[in-house]
């Protein structure tokens, strides 16, 4: 028989534990388990263990609010944030409410009987198992977990070495000594370049086009200073604080000034660059600050390793693979041992469950997204979706808080269902996520849509959805609560 739960969260990831832990702290009575796919806690902090892998936000906004991160240092390696994340679970007991090896693949809305039936794949012993429950939270993130995206690239057979995507990075990979060619730009790129340098003959970033790349300092200046003088809470709220005020004017000096932010960033950039380096070739980009998002590279890590000559910037298109590199439509070789192809992500929207409501199909593209987590004419369920432009558990955070309010109001009404109506007679055709980047214009439209005004609008910014999430009202017109029936009753 299934088993029933009053709250099923999807995946155990940052998100799935933050979930678990509101749920323990504001819905105390409520009864919950997390399904996780894959055989351990952590989700991206455990998938990838590339060289280097760390935070590309700040911990003291990354960390979640209720268990603040402790540690000075705001730019962390993958390892201490996955400790971090074990811990926290373990402090609020919800590593006890996972079930790992849980796949699900199916989940079915009966209004009749206001709750969600789910079929799980055991990716352990391959069974089928079915829970219910009353609401489903999915905080599955949005990329997919079993495989990364990279290119067709012609004559990638006639390689000899190894190529390697940093979403599966064999731990056994010995790149010692050899010559090494990282293709892409972004984040994985330039995390990879100053780790591998360390004992790499040479490793060679190859990218198609540049991307912007700012240094900070991996250790909060003010942090010691403020948690040495204050109460360590207060410290830390002052710290997260400043960090969402800084990142929201990055955000919105990009927008509505970017000639003056590209400035800065090419301020920044000569200060850390040689003279002589061709900056309008390796890093200029063709589009503006944040219409996708900026690198962040802890104490200029990159760059030191770029004027050292453990590494350099090339900046082309592939021709084809050869047996021994890559053959560059300029003409140039670049001779490798070893490829890593940094390309990208492949987004997968909800996991890549499939969802019925009373027996008809749930489209994500004919779906309009309420407050950025719930689904119009999808009931009783919600995901957790970080920012874009800012740390991932900000906006999960607010989730968060946002579900456990609703699922009180809901006690406190005697409503048992919980629905978005998007009432206009045509869809908007705003796109989920407003960045332009690959890996987001690969895949943009398998998810939902968003409208021009809220609560259908994504406005990617704090300030303005801690007033409609946290402190915003429960019953607005575009929700519709109602107590279902069964026809047996």
């Amino acid at each position: 028989m299934a088993e029933h739960v009053d709250v099923l969260v999807v995946g155990a990831g940052l998100s799935g534990i933050g979930a678990g832990c509101h749920l323990t702290m504001k819905c105390p009575d409520k009864t919950f388990a997390i399904l996780e796919s894959r055989d351990a806690i952590g989700g991206t902090w455990d998938l990838f263990r590339y060289p280097g892998i760390r935070s590309d936000s700040d911990m003291f906004t990354l960390g979640f609010p209720f268990r603040p991160w402790p540690e000075p240092k705001a730019i962390a390696d993958g390892p201490s944030i996955l400790s971090y994340i074990k811990d926290t679970a373990r402090e609020y007991n919800v590593d006890s409410k996972i079930r790992f090896h849980h796949r699900v693949v199916r989940s079915s809305w009966s209004s009749e009987d206001a709750r969600w039936t789910v079929d799980v794949e055991r990716t352990d012993t391959g069974e089928t198992v079915q829970f219910t429950c009353s609401f489903l939270f999915m905080c599955a993130g949005y990329y997919r977990y079993d495989e990364g995206f990279t290119p067709d690239f012609p004559g990638r057979d006639r390689f000899q070495g190894p190529v390697i995507h940093p979403q599966h990075w064999p731990e056994d990979l010995d790149y010692a000594g050899k010559r090494v060619v990282v293709i892409g730009s972004g984040a994985t790129a330039v995390t990879l370049l100053p780790s591998l340098a360390e004992k790499a003959a040479h490793v060679t970033m190859l990218q198609r086009s540049p991307t912007y790349i700012v240094a900070l300092p991996a250790v909060d200046p003010l942090a010691k200073p403020l948690m040495r003088f204050l109460p360590n809470r207060v410290a830390l709220s002052t710290l997260r604080w400043k960090n969402v005020l800084m990142s929201m004017l990055s955000f919105q000096l990009s927008r509505k000034r970017p000639q003056i932010m590209k400035a800065i960033i090419r301020k920044g950039l000569e200060k850390s660059l040689p003279a002589d380096f061709d900056i309008d070739t390796h890093f200029k980009p063709r589009y503006n600050p944040w219409d996708q998002r900026l690198c962040l590279v802890p104490d200029g890590d990159l760059f030191k390793v770029l004027r050292d000559g453990r590494a350099s910037v090339v900046t082309d298109t592939i021709e084809t693979f050869t047996e021994n590199g890559i053959q560059l439509s300029s003409g140039q070789n670049l001779e490798a041992d070893i490829i890593i192809t940094a390309t990208g992500l492949q987004m997968l929207a909800f996991g890549g469950l499939v969802m019925t409501v009373d027996g008809e199909e749930v489209k994500l593209p004919e779906k309009v997204g309420y407050k950025g987590m719930m689904l119009s004419d999808v009931p009783n369920m919600a995901a957790a979706i970080g920012y874009t432009n800012a740390s991932w558990t900000l906006k999960c955070d607010l989730i968060c808080e946002y579900v456990c309010r609703l699922l009180n109001h809901m006690d406190e009404t005697g409503m048992r269902q919980v629905t978005p109506r998007w009432r206009e007679a045509t869809l908007p055709d705003r796109p989920f996520v407003d960045l332009n980047s690959g890996y987001v214009l690969r895949s943009v439209d398998n998810f939902p849509k968003q409208g021009e005004e809220p609560p259908w609008r994504l406005y990617q910014n704090y300030i303005r959805d801690v007033l409609m999430i946290r402190r915003g009202s429960l019953d607005d017109e575009a929700i519709e609560f109602s107590n279902p029936t069964s026809a047996a009753a």
